[in-house]
């Protein structure tokens, strides 16, 4: 935590604001993990229905993403911070009134929308907060977030409505995004130099799929749509697997595992980073989390779903700061709310397809055959990271393992 000692007061002010915006968003997000799942399911639906409804909150990520790149780029990155803690406050309401899978379809949609716009911002102003040297620390500390809020939302939230109900539950989630909107409003946002600012005009045309394929994004990109697959089987299916096996578990608390692996490891992974690479912290993310998708699928008693929780944290724990983290070296000042939005759409079409895709998969094979296959994903995910990252395989694999530094970076020095 050096880092922040460094920093002038006003800058260290600026980042804990942010990150306390940071932590109640993801609480409020994260709370309907265990608890909306098993209430679809009450309403009515089937395994199928749930994975429609669930994965339908990627279609507000993707057709709202670019165009929220754009804002935060031309306009303000804070804008764009406001917009995703006011709806990640407005949505849990809308589950209140819902009368059918219609109804949930749209809520969950627009609920997405909290999702591109709070990303987009925070990983866009985190990213211009820090300095080049320590920017995988940075970011590692800041995502702390994530996990920090997939511990307490999920914790709470499946504790109150099995204590109060569902009403009241919805309520909490609301609440815990109004807080993080209050949070956001005191954020100061950077100024950017000039010329990053005209630099930014002159690229407004270039295009979505001009910049996915570009050599130095197209296989994050690559690697995002195929974890975003896995992550979206296991955050949709997951609870409805712990209660179908009986087990005295909430699904809460396997949640918080997942999130205290994901903490424990970014403590360590984004500083270790910046000295030995990023390739070789990936590697061991995709190794570790193909592992624990692996195991789930054999899982039946409370503490083999606990341990595989902290299992599987520690690899996504790794894999997306670090992913997050190799997108900005690779990108720069200028683009940087466009590149994010555009390489982090292939995690969200992952999420996406993985509802409705699990839930056929859920019918003949069963829920375990839905872990096996996302863990076939990530098996072809590191297959790809490790083959095909730089210019030449042996190139691309020396960088995997840490042995070669990224020939991609971005060589602008940023002020």
């Amino acid at each position: 935590m050096k880092i922040f000692i460094t920093m002038e007061a006003q800058q260290r002010r600026n980042l804990l604001t942010l990150f306390a915006a940071g932590l109640l968003f993801w609480s409020s997000l994260a709370s309907m993990l265990p608890a909306l799942p098993p209430y679809i399911e009450d309403m009515g639906g089937t395994t199928q229905q749930v994975g429609i409804v669930m994965g339908s909150f990627a279609i507000g990520l993707l057709v709202f993403r670019q165009s929220l790149g754009h804002l935060a780029d031309h306009h303000s990155r804070k804008l764009v911070l406001l917009i995703g803690t006011i709806v990640v406050a407005i949505a849990p309401l809308g589950y209140l009134f819902a009368d059918s899978m219609a109804w949930l379809i749209a809520i969950r949609v627009f609920h997405g929308v909290s999702l591109a716009a709070f990303t987009t911002g925070y990983i866009a102003l985190v990213t211009d907060l820090s300095p080049v040297g320590q920017r995988g620390e940075l970011i590692g500390y800041m995502s702390l977030v994530t996990p920090l809020g997939m511990a307490l939302g999920p914790a709470l939230g499946g504790l109150l409505e099995a204590q109060a109900g569902y009403n009241a539950f919805f309520l909490f989630s609301g609440g815990l995004g109004l807080c993080g909107f209050v949070c956001a409003t005191q954020v100061r946002e950077p100024q950017r130099v000039q010329g990053a600012q005209q630099k930014t005009a002159k690229l407004t045309f270039k295009g979505f799929w001009q910049l996915l394929a570009s050599p130095r994004l197209r296989i994050p990109a690559l690697v995002l749509l195929l974890a975003g697959l896995a992550f979206g089987g296991v955050s949709t299916f997951s609870a409805l697997y712990i209660r179908a096996t009986n087990v005295d578990l909430n699904a809460g608390w396997f949640f918080t595992a997942t999130a205290i692996g994901s903490f424990g490891m970014r403590l360590i992974a984004g500083r270790a980073s910046d000295y030995y690479g990023r390739g070789v912290f990936i590697t061991g993310s995709l190794i570790c989390y193909g592992v624990a998708l692996s195991l789930f699928s054999q899982a039946q008693t409370p503490q083999a779903f606990l341990l595989i929780g902290l299992i599987q944290g520690s690899g996504a724990g790794v894999l997306l700061p670090l992913m997050i983290a190799l997108i900005s070296d690779r990108s720069g000042a200028h683009e940087r709310g466009r590149v994010f939005s555009a390489c982090i759409a292939g995690f969200d079409l992952g999420i996406a397809i993985a509802g409705p895709v699990g839930g056929t998969i859920a019918q003949p094979l069963g829920y375990p055959g839905i872990f096996l296959c996302a863990a076939g994903l990530i098996v072809l995910a590191l297959i790809i990271f490790t083959t095909q990252s730089s210019k030449t395989f042996s190139h691309s694999l020396r960088f995997a393992l840490g042995r070669e530094r990224d020939i991609y970076v971005y060589r602008e020095v940023e002020s």
